[in-house]
């Protein structure tokens, strides 16, 4: 309903109205407190977005500049004027990409078996576009956002004065509903900004995609590689490498997954809902202009609790982060050194992406209350290079075999007094469990 309120006598806006309520008002409850579907929904079409300002309404007010939906009888919006900036787009992944992407990550692969004692944890290839990004992490998302999630809409329920809720009967539970569809929403832009940055399935450094699947997304490789002005194959295969590196890692080291997104949650266990922000947020929403829900803001309603347990929490947090990415960061760089000619501006410029975390990622991290940058990121691929060095591929990687041999944050301090202490360790294959994890088949390509 672009443009305000429907119009009573036109049937076709009349039925889109009753549309966008029966999305507002499905899902969002009980142990799903996100309306994901409309999350999904709002990502998908923030992908054709001009920024523009004008474009089509979404249920209660949430609006996606120039986006088209896939609403019944939808008016489609103005299209925008040549000064206005471009749509983000959702190009699909073509033949001659789709083969880019298979190359990259056999040779990326092929060239990791020098610098890892972990053997390939690829089993699928594939090429996605920004929208199959969506669709295909979709689920890990939501076992991440829900308890957050989750205390916030019991949260929005608790701002309804107990003798309301008496009085409003079942209708009291369209607050919660509301509370689901205002997050699932804002969630759903916040993905779509992702969706649009990231390079591959393991960009940012969780295990968002199936397992054993490695894939890139080529649209946005091809973006950031103009930024940087360096040779796009380079630019691939180096991406290539750091995919096909971060599924070796999550395919044979058995308790990784469960621990990194066990370290999410229990950080996020912590995080407290700010009411008077929220109070603060729905005072701006007018009743009677679903338009006013589009200026809604629930970035910053949540705040880290500052105890002993959630520091702790974030601590382990940002060591595991760190620990992957910097293992990351050397294994890749050792593989490249002597093959591609630009990979120390490359890997440079990797770790500063990283650390700092582009615009959707802070933005993301600003309304689920969680930062997802690999502090220290430095300090851990040094650590992981003086490891090698001293200890080499075999014995750096068998520290992986349980977490409770991994570095610790106090030693990233001083990685060459770290790395001198575990000389009288064994080496990858000395640890029980080395041979379990069998290699995948040959790759395939989908």
């Amino acid at each position: 309903m672009p443009g305000g309120s429907p119009d009573p006598d036109d049937p076709a806006a009349m039925a889109q109205f009753i549309n966008q309520l029966q999305q507002m008002f499905t899902g969002g409850s009980g142990d799903n407190p996100v309306n994901w579907d409309l999350a999904e929904q709002i990502a998908l079409a923030s992908l054709t977005s001009d920024q523009s300002g004008a474009g089509a309404m979404l249920p209660m007010g949430f609006q996606i500049p120039g986006a088209e939906l896939t609403v019944p009888d939808a008016a489609q919006p103005a299209l925008p004027s040549e000064d206005a900036p471009k749509p983000v787009g959702n190009p699909s992944v073509t033949p001659a990409e789709g083969a880019e992407v298979a190359d990259a990550l056999r040779l990326a692969d092929h060239w990791l078996e020098e610098s890892s004692a972990l053997p390939s944890g690829i089993g699928t290839i594939e090429a996605w576009s920004r929208s199959e990004w969506i669709k295909n992490t979709l689920p890990v998302w939501k076992k991440l956002c829900d308890p957050v999630a989750g205390r916030m809409v019991s949260a929005m329920g608790d701002l309804v004065p107990e003798e309301m809720r008496e009085q409003l009967g079942p209708m009291a539970s369209m607050v919660a509903t509301l509370g689901g569809a205002l997050f699932g929403g804002q969630l759903g832009q916040a993905m779509g900004s992702l969706a649009a940055e990231v390079l591959s399935v393991g960009d940012i450094g969780l295990p968002l995609g199936p397992a054993g699947t490695a894939a890139l997304v080529p649209a946005n490789i091809t973006a950031y590689g103009e930024g940087l002005s360096q040779d796009p194959s380079e630019v691939r295969i180096y991406v290539a490498l750091r995919e096909a590196a971060h599924q070796r890692l999550f395919g044979h080291v058995p308790w990784l997954r469960a621990h990194v997104l066990g370290a999410v949650e229990a950080y996020a266990a912590g995080i407290q809902v700010n009411r008077e922000a929220i109070e603060e947020a729905m005072g701006g929403i007018d009743p009677t202009n679903p338009e006013s829900m589009q200026d809604l803001a629930l970035e910053g309603i949540f705040t880290p609790e500052d105890t002993p347990v959630q520091k702790a929490a974030l601590a382990r947090l940002e060591t595991i982060l760190a620990l992957v990415e910097g293992w990351v960061c050397h294994v890749v760089d050792s593989a490249a050194a002597s093959r591609l000619p630009n990979v120390v501006a490359l890997g440079e410029a990797f770790r500063r992406r990283r650390a700092a975390g582009g615009p959707a990622e802070q933005t993301f991290g600003a309304l689920v209350g969680l930062e997802l940058r690999p502090r220290r990121l430095r300090e851990a691929t040094a650590l992981w290079a003086a490891l090698t060095e001293h200890r080499g591929i075999n014995g750096r990687d068998g520290l992986w075999e349980h977490p409770d041999l991994l570095p610790t944050a106090d030693d990233f301090a001083d990685p060459e007094a770290y790395a001198q202490s575990q000389l009288d360790l064994g080496s990858f294959e000395d640890f029980p469990g080395f041979n379990d994890p069998q290699p995948p088949e040959t790759p395939t390509e989908s």
